[in-house]
């Protein structure tokens, strides 16, 4: 898939909040939370315009019988997608506008992705030096696989400050 990096928007927000309800009625039966991630969560924050959203859910494996309805509304399942215990689910195709993240409450990635969201939110000096890397990158890579690996080692370290401004202020 291409890059497709823009400036942040407020709409994003509000996109968020709009799927939160779609989804709801998709599963009215299950007790399920929703977070929005990633970059999209983060004011001033550069982007790939697609909304990132967590779903916690008691069990991972009550989400199967839901699959079909999900398609119906634009979703492929694309599995743990490389990440185990999560069910990944992506909307808009080639252009895509969402990817659900689901897991069951007690997965360790739900933590990692939420510290990550709060440091940023946080460190606006942070958010930043991100954007820069991003604006370099894109400029090197068309295919967001590309991209994604070129950034690996910059998210690694900083996902371990998030981790250590966690731990500083929450002990």
């Amino acid at each position: 898939m291409e890059i497709r990096l823009t400036d942040y928007s407020d709409e994003w927000n509000i996109e968020f909040e709009r799927e939160v309800v779609r989804l709801k009625r998709i599963f009215s039966t299950l007790d399920i939370h929703f977070e929005h991630f990633g970059s999209t969560s983060v004011k001033g924050m550069k982007a790939k315009p697609v909304i990132d959203m967590i779903g916690i859910v008691q069990c991972i494996d009550d989400l199967e019988p839901f699959h079909e309805q999900l398609h119906a509304e634009g979703y492929d399942v694309a599995g743990e997608w490389g990440i185990e215990g999560r069910m990944l689910y992506r909307k808009g195709g080639e252009n895509r506008t969402h990817h659900i993240h689901m897991y069951q409450f007690d997965n360790t990635q739900i933590e990692r992705h939420l510290v990550v969201r709060d440091y940023l939110r946080s460190n606006p000096a942070e958010v930043e030096m991100y954007n820069l890397l991003k604006i370099d990158l894109s400029s090197k890579y068309n295919d967001t696989r590309d991209y994604s690996r070129a950034k690996k080692e910059y998210v690694n370290k900083l996902e371990k400050r998030a981790y250590d401004w966690y731990l500083s202020n929450n002990f």
